[in-house]
């Protein structure tokens, strides 16, 4: 009779090491990839095609280059910058602007206080586009959340579709004595472009919607219709 058929320990034991010997080995190479960096003076810059986690610094922009992966970015003084088809989560500044080039995705809001905010050709942000003193600018995106401002221009470009709204803030008395010589803001709803949910405005502006747009209701402001590819010049 032949004995019984058995694997032979050792050989057991080196194919189940495999997977984790492997995991081993690559836990090095995702922890670089996931690396954060924090600065408190200085710029920041996340290279095409890498991976990071969170970027932090107080004093210096943002470079966020092709297709690089972050999490977050925040900075205070300084701009946010993204290349095209890069992946990010929030961005936030306070005194600095925003700017996102061509098919850039960011998985959560865009905020800044003093600044402007631009999104690309079919860029996609999840969350709400905010500024206090900036302009704000959409081609041919999408926003999942709401936009809202209180002095800035605001363009929703051709083929943009924002999903939350638009909100214009009552000015601060403060704000207020500041921008007493500046005309009203400029809100221009762009051609075959969708404002879902409530344009609601709580200060004086100047709208423009094409008549190829379509919004939800419109209170504070009277839209003026308008069929060319611009907007009236004032």
């Amino acid at each position: 009779m032949s004995p019984p058929h058995t694997t032979a320990p050792s050989r057991r034991r080196s194919v189940g090491a495999l997977p984790l010997a492997l995991a081993l080995a690559l836990m090095p190479l995702a922890a670089a990839a996931q690396q954060s960096i924090d600065k408190v003076n200085g710029s920041i810059t996340a290279e095409a095609g890498q991976q990071y986690g969170d970027l932090e610094t107080v004093n210096g922009s943002i470079r966020i280059h092709e297709n690089a992966r972050v999490r977050d970015a925040e900075t205070v003084n300084g701009s946010i910058k993204v290349a095209a088809s890069a992946h990010t989560g929030a961005l936030e500044t306070v005194n600095g602007s925003i700017r996102l080039e061509e098919t850039v995705t960011v998985d959560g809001s865009m905020e800044t206080v003093n600044g402007s905010i631009f999104v690309g050709r079919q860029g996609r942000v999840s969350g709400d586009v905010e500024t206090v003193n900036g302009a704000i600018g959409l081609v041919d995106a999408d926003v999942g959340g709401g936009i809202e401002t209180v002095t800035g221009d605001l363009t929703v470009g051709a083929g943009s579709h924002v999903r939350g709204g638009i909100h214009y803030e009552k000015p601060s008395p403060s704000l207020i004595r500041i921008n007493t010589k500046r005309r009203p803001p400029r809100v221009i709803i762009g051609p075959n472009a969708v404002v879902e949910g409530a344009l609601r405005f709580e200060r004086e502006v100047t709208l423009y919607v094409h008549t190829s747009a379509r919004t939800g209701p419109i209170s504070g402001a009277t839209a003026v219709r308008y069929d060319t590819d611009r907007a009236p010049a004032e």
